[in-house]
């Protein structure tokens, strides 16, 4: 679940009204493609979302943060500054702010 009640997004260089339908927009298409748990590369996730290696790494950061469900990122060495991630849905049930995202 991804806790779309608090959706704020921060930076030094983030103006709301230019940025927040695209930020949005790819967190939703990043938590679409990793919800199925399986492991991929910033490349990997990059090449299905749409969305810069830089962006796809900012977003699964931001899955982690308690005001978007305090997921669990999951980071596999490969080799050679390589890595590999995976996103391990929190499913609190005690948690009201969170909700199930239907594509």
């Amino acid at each position: 679940m991804l806790n779309l009640t608090d959706i704020r997004f921060d930076g030094a260089g983030y103006v709301p009204k230019r940025d927040d339908a695209r930020l949005t927009g790819q967190m939703l298409r990043i938590w679409d493609c990793m919800i199925d748990g399986r492991w991929r590369s910033l490349r990997e996730i990059s090449t299905i979302t749409n969305a810069p290696e830089a962006s796809v790494s900012a977003q699964l950061r931001n899955f982690r943060k308690k005001r978007f469900g305090s997921h669990t990122v999951e980071r596999e060495f490969i080799r050679r500054g390589l890595f590999k991630y995976r996103l391990i849905i929190n499913e609190d049930k005690d948690d009201r702010s969170q909700v199930q995202l239907h594509f």
